[in-house]
């Protein structure tokens, strides 16, 4: 794999309209970071060291007083147990970059820039700062939205009200349809589906994110294989 400005500046350019999708779910994570009481600089620093929307939305959903510091460590670390599936996939694709040019790219690794480069990647695209530009452009995209958001929060707008909380799972759709590839794939991905589902209502927190990704990862295996 390569890894080169070019691809990174093609990354940027590709992962524009991603970002922009990204910027209407920043926006309700700014605007429900003030409900729950963080002021504008507080936010603004969970965007740029957490950078995890999934994670930062689950934080959100447990921010009381007193903070229960534990529970939520415990249930974002359950929530991102998903980056461990994710880096192995890239682990063969980064055999050959250099350390600085591996962590910065994890660094900016989220669900969003991880399925467009693997799309890219399977298309004849060889180079993996792609992964780097797209990452990046979500990230800026992510840390000034939840800053309007913030703002916004400060006036008691409803995302339900406007329908921008709907674009976390807009976007995810969008990502889903370009990483099909055949027929197969509908096994793994109603397996996941159907694990998640039925783990949501029998285990606690978020338990059900990992036990669908790792079923409908293991069934994409056993079927492939073939």
């Amino acid at each position: 794999m390569d890894f080169t400005i070019n691809g990174f500046l093609k990354g940027v350019k590709s992962g524009f309209p991603i970002a922009l999708g990204v910027a209407s779910y920043g926006v309700v994570f700014g605007v429900l970071s003030r409900q729950a009481g963080l002021d504008a600089d507080h936010a603004l620093l969970m965007s740029a060291f957490v950078f995890a929307g999934a994670s930062q939305f689950v934080a959100l959903d447990m921010w009381l007083t007193p903070l229960p510091v534990v529970t939520i460590i415990i249930t974002t670390f359950v929530v991102n147990m998903r980056h461990i599936l994710m880096g192995a996939v890239l682990t063969e694709k980064f055999k050959s970059l250099t350390f600085p040019q591996k962590y910065a790219s994890l660094f900016f690794l989220v669900d969003e820039n991880w399925a467009y480069s693997l799309n890219a990647w399977k298309k004849g695209d060889n180079n993996a700062a792609l992964l780097l530009g797209t990452g990046f452009i979500i990230f800026l995209s992510w840390f000034a939205s939840t800053a309007v958001g913030s703002i916004l929060g400060a006036g008691h707008i409803d995302p339900v009200k406007w329908g921008i909380d709907f674009a976390f799972t807009a976007i995810f759709i969008f990502l889903a349809i370009g990483l099909w590839q055949d027929k197969r794939d509908l096994v793994p991905w109603a397996v996941a589906a159907g694990v998640a589902v039925l783990c949501s209502h029998f285990l606690p927190g978020k338990w059900y994110i990992l036990c669908g990704s790792i079923s409908g990862s293991i069934t994409g295996v056993l079927i492939h294989d073939k």
